[in-house]
């Protein structure tokens, strides 16, 4: 095999593994964007437009230690809203066709929410899942940091 052959047989074995990491690097864009869209609809109140990137199953594992189907939980009753909500995605994880995003979280709860008017530090971690094209969040886990 001559050097022109062994360099075309290269590339044409790596160009596989660089479409994957291009298509990684897609996804990882358009979650980002995903994750911001649902704490910018949060802010509006506008719970109707986030459910539409939640799975059917969608669970969450909220602050106040309950674990609850998001499409029934505080949010959707309008028993939790924020004045102030900041997202800071750290680490998108992937495995096949499911995706966990990591990062911290800073809140203002207000109205009926409890804590209303207090800045809050927050760890949190989302689930979404491709499913037919589309990413949907399956499982929310947030947690208030405590102490200094």
């Amino acid at each position: 095999m001559n050097l022109r052959t062994t360099v075309l047989l290269m590339f044409v074995l790596a160009l596989p593994a660089a479409t994957a990491a291009q298509q990684r690097r897609g996804d990882e864009e358009l979650l980002r964007r995903l994750e911001q869209r649902q704490v910018d609809l949060l802010l509006k109140g506008d719970v109707k437009q986030m459910e539409a990137a939640w799975g059917p199953e969608f669970t969450v594992n909220n602050p106040f230690n309950d674990v609850v189907n998001g499409h029934e939980g505080p949010i959707r009753t309008g028993k939790l809203t924020y004045s102030a909500f900041t997202r800071v995605v750290e680490k998108i994880i992937f495995h096949d066709e499911i995706a966990v995003v990591m990062g911290r979280e800073t809140v203002v709860p207000s109205g009926r929410s409890a804590d209303a008017g207090e800045e809050l530090k927050r760890r949190f971690t989302n689930v979404w899942v491709r499913s037919d094209g589309e990413w949907k969040m399956l499982a929310r886990h947030a947690n208030v940091i405590c102490g200094p």
